[in-house]
Formats: C-alpha cells, sequence, structure tokens
C-alpha cells in the first residue's frame, strides 16, 4: 500500500524529490502518511477534496483482502 500511495502521490506532484510516505500500524488499523512539499499539497488534495478522495478509494479497492483497515492521511509539514 505505502508504494501505491507513493507512485500516485509522486505522478501528481511538481516536486516529486519532496513525496515521502510512512506506514504506521495500530490494533485496528495501518496508518499511511503522505508527506509533500507545501507548494504541491493542492494538487494532491484537489478542488472540494476530490483527488485526495480518489487516493482513498485506490487504497481502499486495493487494501480490500487486508484484516485491517488502511486510511491515507495526507500531513501537513
Amino acid at each position: 500500500m505505502k508504494e501505491l500511495v507513493e507512485v500516485i502521490a509522486k505522478s501528481l506532484v511538481e516536486n516529486p524529490d519532496a513525496v515521502t510516505v510512512t506506514k504506521r500500524e495500530e490494533d485496528r488499523a495501518i496508518i499511511i502518511e503522505l508527506h509533500v512539499a507545501q507548494s504541491d499539497m493542492g494538487k494532491v488534495i484537489g478542488k472540494q477534496g476530490r483527488i485526495a478522495k480518489a487516493i482513498r478509494s485506490v487504497v481502499k479497492a486495493a487494501s480490500a483482502k487486508e484484516t485491517k483497515k488502511v486510511l491515507v492521511d495526507i500531513v501537513q509539514d
């Protein structure tokens, strides 16, 4: 999942070197945190959050076989 989010994010932004993805596991969930450059934040979120919602939908579909829920957080540095 981490690699999937990283590939999607790097294809969207102007500064792909600034994209970092971290994975954190909790009791019932796997949390994937996406960090991008401040100037690219709008490109990852999109108008009215449409791109962020699409990223989350793709990850949800890809993680259907996981036993834990997979969440994607877009973190502002």
